[in-house]
């Protein structure tokens, strides 16, 4: 029970193969290959730019987290906690922060 090629019983085994090597010459080979490199050269920019929005994206969410701290520290009439010791996302809103001695720094004196 040889059959073709899926095991069709009416289909010999070598009517079954298909001769691909005169379908593509050298030109369209050299032209599918060097689609392939500008679409990997587009898919590397389009990578290096979402990083760089990317970081910029974290730049921005941490200046915001900053000048949120500074001005809920207006609003309580207190100084800035370490902002190096305070994990994103804490909850400062039932108080000024107590985590660490207060410090008089730049962002006081602009009043």
């Amino acid at each position: 029970m040889s059959g073709g090629p899926n095991g069709d019983p009416n289909m010999s085994a070598e009517e079954g193969i298909i001769d691909d090597e005169d379908d593509f010459d050298e030109e369209e080979y050299a032209a599918v290959n060097s689609m392939l490199d500008q679409i990997n050269s587009y898919l590397d920019d389009i990578e290096e730019r979402n990083d760089a929005l990317n970081g910029k994206l974290h730049e921005l969410l941490e200046s915001n987290r900053q000048a949120r701290l500074e001005f809920r520290a207006q609003l309580n009439g207190t100084s800035l906690p370490d902002t190096g010791s305070s994990s994103p996302g804490q909850d400062s809103s039932n108080g000024p922060q107590t985590d660490g001695p207060e410090t008089n720094d730049k962002t006081n004196d602009k009043e």
